[in-house]
């Protein structure tokens, strides 16, 4: 190589805006980032409104950063398994996540308030969650471990079963059940179940070979994961619920801090106005699944304020208390949870 090629060569490099240090040239360029989840994948105007979601969110903040930010969203645990995205968010190797924040208990208790049986009792009180203490609380905890909360998601749930429908406690009784956290299966073992503890898009698999005689899960997974071809029961949630569940788009802490004000701006824009979306789509989701059992000749029935108490009641002395009980955050989430009761 001459002197003169390799002086030009040098000088490329120096006078190259990639190679420019710091987090604005990371920044500037064209930057695509991953969506992970566990639902079925469709478009942007049919299927599981999570899957919709995130790819209203992509298309939107793609827009509005006149196509610096780009997207790739892989659905149903495509791109890595569903218990492994919160902690890969932390670490920077994902991107984004929509995920039940309580999956990830195991690793950061605090999490697991995400689907506290009894807790949450409708979408205005889960809604109500983001501006006030206890959802500043949680956003702080996470932030900490390396998370922020992109779109704040609540969603109902109920009950399908092989048999017969679980509406109070003592229906529980004898049954193997999936609760789909800690804080749910302690409510099942008080109420005489035993637990089956896996993701919401296993359940098909352990309730066909009877591994798993009743499910707790979402309306929409209900529907997504085509429950209904093995459930003779459904307990729904579309009036009253003891179970909802959070489950925020997540994007992670170091990946967002390196882009631009701008790219920050968008993704949380956005974000806060996918929840609208998000709870509308619930909302008809717990609707639509009573129609989709029925059809399929299921039983389906509803719970009342009594049934809800009864739950409620046990959840109180059993997963408050030990959720209380972890430490002094959760302690702290739990105190300030209760103010919107």
């Amino acid at each position: 190589m001459t002197s003169q090629t390799r002086r030009s060569i040098i000088g490329a490099l120096a006078t190259a805006p990639l190679w420019t240090a710091g987090t604005s040239a990371w920044a500037q360029a064209t930057t695509s980032l991953k969506i992970s989840h566990q639902f079925p994948g469709g478009t942007i105007n049919e299927g599981d409104f999570r899957d919709r979601l995130t790819r209203m969110f992509a298309e939107e903040v793609t827009k509005r950063t006149k196509g610096s930010l780009k997207f790739e969203i892989y659905p149903g645990s495509s791109l890595m398994k569903v218990n492994a995205q919160f902690s890969a968010m932390r670490k920077g190797a994902l991107d984004l996540s929509l995920v039940p924040l309580n999956y990830a208990g195991g690793e950061v208790p605090e999490t697991n308030i995400g689907l506290m049986p009894g807790l949450v009792t409708s979408y205005a009180q889960g809604s109500a969650w983001k501006n006030a203490e206890v959802g500043k609380e949680l956003a702080r905890i996470l932030a900490e471990k390396g998370i922020l909360i992109v779109s704040w998601i609540w969603q109902a749930g109920g009950v399908a079963s092989r048999g017969k429908p679980i509406v109070d406690p003592a229906d529980a009784k004898g049954m193997k059940v999936r609760g789909g956290s800690r804080e749910m299966d302690l409510i099942l073992k008080e109420a005489g179940a035993a637990v089956v503890t896996l993701p919401s898009n296993e359940i098909y698999a352990a309730m066909q070979t009877g591994a798993m005689d009743a499910a707790m899960t979402s309306s929409t997974s209900f529907m997504s994961f085509r429950l209904e071809e093995v459930a003779k029961a459904l307990t729904t949630g579309r009036d009253k619920a003891y179970w909802y569940m959070f489950e925020p788009l997540m994007i992670s802490k170091s990946v967002f801090e390196k882009l631009s004000k701008d790219q920050q701006a968008a993704i949380m824009a956005v974000g806060a106005e996918m929840e609208q979306f998000a709870l509308k789509a619930a909302q008809t989701d717990d609707v639509a699944v009573a129609a989709v059992y029925q059809k399929a000749g299921a039983k389906v029935v509803d719970l009342n304020a009594a049934n809800v108490k009864k739950w409620q009641d046990i959840a109180r002395a059993t997963a408050w208390k030990d959720f209380a009980a972890r430490n002094a955050n959760c302690a702290n989430l739990m105190k300030l949870a209760e103010k919107l009761l």
